[in-house]
């Protein structure tokens, strides 16, 4: 995290106490000139409002800038609310100051600004609330700092303390309920629906007394000769396979669904289903494309996950055109051995001789399944009660396009490619599910 100190002060400028009491003084100068009050009153109140500023002011202008530095995590993470804390020392005299920091616009904080009242040789503390909105490096401008004077006849802006940069990671406590639990029940736990096949696999795992159930091929009739009693060979996913996520950065996913744009929603859904696989024992590796563009080869272990949210936590869409068939092209080159191929977009009618070229190209290695995201409005569209000829023509327009969509799914199905037509909310269960169903049916 980057700091670099910053200090500024501005000239004071008068408070509002003190433009009253020229206000209160020019009223009575009006009122001397009628003859209600003594001119000599007037002019003596006069000197001695302005010896009062003179004084206040000086006391102001030799009131050091308080230090001001912030307590602040280095990693934050999107949408979860995070505590900041400023501890400011104001030195050898004591000083009133409203404070305000200079987080990332946008951001929603609580508690903010605050006045206090310093000390001198006292470390004073204000914590707020902050939650982050936009993922990537995000930056605190300083700390706005408005001294005001004792007599409160002037204030002074000041900028104090340090610039930082924090970075903003897509939310992943959430696995942390994951960790302790067997893959099968995280798989679940994510909205995937396993379909429960006992002792099948590609890997040999263990043999054990036979079950009823168990397929006449499991049964090991050399151990079960030797042990007098039916043994069965259990079996695994096989493990050490690659699965590659290719993320649509493009316009495609600058749609917004509950509050997050559908690329944050394929990111998160991404990282889900790269650490289920991790933890699986199969190597994962990522392609962005489309508007920025990043490559991470695949890597086995836990680390790799590390690996892959410093890669990605700063990706974000823009708006440009996704070139499928260049992203394919450069996937074939980068990724010789044959792997589970997840691409990420928001497919339309207008891309689908793009998108079937690239996936043609791939699917000459690679197992290949497209995961397109449908907006949410849309089906909530079609649930709705049409009373009036706008309803009417927005159902009949929405029917349309989904039907036109479909068809272009239907058009890559044809060539045997999985396709997954889903919400942002059903996208974690759906890529979990159909990673799980790919290595427990061997067709890696």
């Amino acid at each position: 995290m980057s700091q670099a100190p910053v200090r500024r002060r501005d000239l004071p400028r008068p408070a509002p106490g003190l433009v009253l009491a020229l206000v209160a003084w020019g009223l009575a100068g009006a009122a001397a000139s009628l003859g209600w009050l003594p001119p000599a009153a007037w002019t003596a109140a006069g000197a001695g409002l302005g010896l009062l500023a003179l004084v206040d002011l000086a006391r102001l202008w030799r009131t050091p800038v308080p230090d001001v530095s912030r307590r602040v995590p280095e990693v934050l993470a999107l949408g979860v609310e995070r505590e900041v804390r400023l501890e400011l020392e104001p030195g050898a005299r004591a000083v009133r100051v409203d404070v305000h920091d200079l987080h990332p616009g946008g951001w929603e904080a609580h508690g903010l600004p605050r006045r206090l009242a310093l000390a001198p040789g006292m470390v004073s503390v204000v914590g707020y609330r902050l939650r982050p909105d936009v993922r990537g490096d995000s930056g605190f401008e300083g700390v706005h700092l408005l001294l005001h004077s004792p007599l409160r006849l002037w204030r002074r802006r000041c900028l104090a303390g340090t610039t930082q940069t924090v970075r903003v990671f897509p939310d992943f406590a959430p696995l942390s309920k994951f960790a302790l639990v067997s893959a099968e029940r995280a798989s679940r736990m994510m909205g995937a629906h396993i379909r429960r096949r006992r002792g099948e696999g590609t890997d040999f795992h263990q043999m054990r007394e036979y079950r009823v159930g168990d397929s006449l091929r499991q049964i090991d009739w050399k151990a079960t000769s030797r042990a007098r009693k039916l043994i069965s060979r259990e079996y695994q996913d096989e493990q050490n396979q690659q699965l590659i996520v290719l993320l649509d950065t493009g316009r495609r996913m600058l749609a917004r669904d509950e509050g997050l744009a559908h690329f944050d929603h394929a990111l998160d859904a991404s990282l889900l289903v790269a650490w289920l696989a991790l933890r699986r024992g199969d190597a994962v590796g990522l392609l962005a494309t489309g508007g920025q563009r990043r490559w991470v080869p695949p890597r086995r272990g836990m680390a790799a996950l590390d690996g892959l949210l410093r890669a990605s936590y700063d990706l974000q869409p823009e708006p440009v055109a996704t070139d499928y068939l260049a992203a394919a092209t450069e996937l074939a080159l980068r990724q010789r051995r044959r792997g589970l191929l997840m691409l990420v977009t928001n497919l339309r009618d207008e891309d689908l001789d793009d998108v079937l070229a690239a996936v043609r190209m791939l699917q000459r290695r690679h197992l290949v399944v497209v995961a397109s995201l449908r907006e949410r409005v849309l089906d909530d569209v079609l649930d709705q009660d049409v009373s009036d000829l706008a309803g009417a023509v927005r159902a009949g327009a929405t029917a349309r396009y989904l039907a036109e969509r479909a068809a272009a799914h239907d058009a890559l199905r044809r060539h045997r490619v999985t396709v997954l037509d889903v919400t942002a909310g059903q996208l974690p269960g759906a890529l979990v599910e159909r990673y799980l169903a790919i290595k427990r049916e061997g067709l890696l």
